[in-house]
């Protein structure tokens, strides 16, 4: 028979080491869990993408369009478009005032281009402004509100009234009627349509130049208009 040696407590110490198995708890300061914490922070942190605000489309007009007056018949006008300008300005022959209701109207007449027909307007003041011209003449103007048709979109615009019977546009569209709603090329005309040709022919023969007729406006309470 075999005698059983008794195992010193060193030899016991290492067997039982042995048996035990490793642990694969990974300790707080290791590089695993670190970027483990790293990778969840940023995705909690990440902040869903917004666009800015005039990353949205706006038409984009010319330096000079064709636009119209809806409300009065008025199908085709050419307008230069001048963001020089901050009010828009329409030419006004025969301007007569009147009252209805105690309120102050005006009543006036639209020529679309030099020598065409006459279209009466009428239309209640809002404002009298005091308005500086390219020369340097300042005059007070009545200011009204009429929609106008830019493109496919019907807009209020405000215009001061005055005879523009020297000027190559009887239209003039200021800062005020473009801001938020167009963008503006100014190499550029006519983009938004034009009228037939017939029409586009006897306006082009009347309005030789299409000369720049308008300056800066100077501030808050002057408006400078050609």
């Amino acid at each position: 028979m075999t005698e059983a040696v008794p195992m010193g407590a060193d030899e016991m110490d290492a067997g039982i080491r042995a048996k035990k198995k490793p642990s694969t708890k990974k300790r707080p300061g290791s590089t695993t869990s670190v970027a483990k914490k790293a990778g969840s922070g940023a995705t909690a942190k990440k902040k869903p993408s917004r666009k800015p605000p005039m990353a949205r489309t706006l038409p984009t007009l010319g330096w000079r369009e064709w636009v119209g007056l809806p409300d009065h018949g008025v199908e085709w006008l050419k307008a230069k478009v001048d963001t020089g300008a901050r009010t828009s300005s329409l030419h006004a022959a025969g301007l007569h005032t009147f009252q209805v209701e105690n309120r102050e109207w005006v009543r006036f007449h639209v020529y679309p281009w030099q020598r065409s027909t006459a279209v009466q307007v009428e239309a209640r003041v809002l404002d009298r402004r005091q308005v500086r011209s390219s020369s340097g003449n300042t005059e007070r103007r009545p200011v009204v509100v009429l929609p106008v048709r830019i493109g496919s979109r019907t807009v209020d615009v405000e215009f001061t009234l005055t005879r523009r019977d020297q000027m190559g546009f009887r239209m003039l569209l200021g800062r005020q009627a473009l801001r938020r709603r167009f963008l503006v090329d100014t190499g550029r005309s006519y983009l938004l349509g034009q009228p037939p040709g017939p029409l586009r022919r006897a306006n082009r023969s009347a309005d030789v130049g299409d000369r720049d007729d308008t300056t800066a406006s100077n501030g808050p309470d002057t408006t400078t208009d050609g």
